[in-house]
């Protein structure tokens, strides 16, 4: 493995940030994200200060010039750039494997300028972050959460080029999952994640701090949907994730892309099959809504017990954690004993119309000013009506 420091360090901020970044064979590509990566602008639309964050690349199994193509352009940004070669070995080499290595190099430097309170921030080398991108997610940071999920934009040259049916189907994709997002948001309400936000947890716009990152043991090792297995253990351990409308990237929707498995191969399935089943967690409305209502229900009765253990003194603090802890535990359990709650088959496009009315209709509804709690739906089995709030 060779470390190629490309440009000056300079002092390190307070609040030490590193841009992780994997490539694979991204040549063409990494100059438009490392200019990205430039144009960093604060909310005044001055430049951030040179140095506010490192730029680490881990050009991974490379036969291509990326590294040479990064070192090269590093001259040109106001920040430190490192470029890390390495060869992952034939059974490690996956998209997850390449991000978990270049999010824990990024952990390490941090540890080792002792920047306990540091940031690792994460993009793909096919992406580019807008000019707000670090900004905007240090604002959201300031808030108190721990994790920040932006939103991703596909390329809008390459969506386009796609065909007017691929084109189609994604806007409808795109206005489902934001009715079904604000449905969550409005029956399981979190503080740290309030409305508007989004369902998306993707690597090519991911920010956890040093702490957070180290307390699940790093990025979960997946050979892909690493970034989604990232936010769901910072969310089980009780960790606050942010999916922040603020904080934008836009990736390619290239259909050759470079981990089997991944996206690219999702998007050629849908662009060869154009009614080919969509995302599991586009489910229909009615079902996505009573799983929101089962959900935001157990999530306030925790979070009361929690509450009264703490201010009593039932329960000691560890079990008081415990408590909050165990909320995955619980909920998927309740899922597997009800199959009111189970997803059951994903949706397809050609569904897709007649559940953005229903969900516009059960919208209008939990839009309105509420006299009393959300209660569950009526048909709930009688074992579960401790799931109705108290009168």
């Amino acid at each position: 493995m060779r470390d190629h420091l490309s440009t000056k360090i300079l002092a390190t901020p307070p609040g030490a940030a590193v841009v992780a970044i994997p490539a694979h064979n991204e040549a063409d590509a990494i100059r438009r994200c490392l200019a990205a990566l430039a144009m960093q602008r604060g909310d005044s639309g001055r430049p951030v200060p040179a140095g506010a964050f490192e730029i680490l690349v881990y050009a991974n199994n490379c036969s291509d010039s990326t590294a040479e193509v990064a070192r090269a352009f590093a001259s040109c940004i106001p920040h430190p750039v490192i470029v890390i070669e390495a060869q992952l070995p034939p059974k490690q080499l996956s998209a997850g494997a390449a991000r978990k290595t270049a999010m824990d190099l990024a952990a390490a430097r941090l540890l080792e300028r002792g920047a306990a309170d540091g940031l690792i921030l994460t993009t793909d080398a096919d992406s580019r972050v807008a000019p707000n991108w670090f900004a905007a997610t240090m604002k959201e940071l300031k808030r108190g959460v721990d994790c920040v999920a932006g939103y991703i934009d596909a390329e809008p040259l390459e969506l386009v080029g796609l065909g007017a049916e691929f084109l189609a189907r994604g806007r409808l994709e795109d206005t489902y999952l934001g009715l079904i997002a604000e449905i969550d948001a409005r029956c399981d309400p979190r503080r740290h994640d309030p409305w508007p936000n989004h369902r998306v947890s993707s690597g090519a716009s991911l920010a956890v701090t040093l702490r957070a990152y180290q307390a699940i043991g790093g990025l979960p090792p997946r050979p892909v949907g690493e970034d989604i297995a990232l936010t769901a253990a910072l969310e089980t351990a009780g960790f606050k994730v942010r999916h922040s409308m603020a904080v934008a990237v836009t990736t390619s929707c290239r259909l050759d892309g470079r981990a089997q498995g991944g996206a690219a191969d999702t998007m050629r399935l849908r662009h060869a099959m154009p009614d080919a089943p969509c995302d599991d967690d586009l489910e229909p409305a009615l079902r996505a809504t009573r799983r929101a209502i089962y959900r935001g229900r157990l999530r306030r009765l925790l979070d009361k017990q929690r509450s009264r253990a703490w201010h009593t003194q039932d329960m000691p603090i560890e079990q008081v954690t415990r408590a909050g802890a165990a909320f995955d535990e619980m909920w998927q359990q309740l899922c597997r004993d009800n199959p009111a709650l189970h997803r059951g088959a994903p949706l397809r496009p050609s569904d897709l119309p007649r559940q953005i009315a229903i969900a516009k209709i059960v919208l209008q509804h939990l839009r309105l000013p509420l006299s009393a709690p959300t209660s569950v739906p009526a048909d709930t089995p009688r074992r579960e009506r401790w799931l109705e709030p108290a009168a």
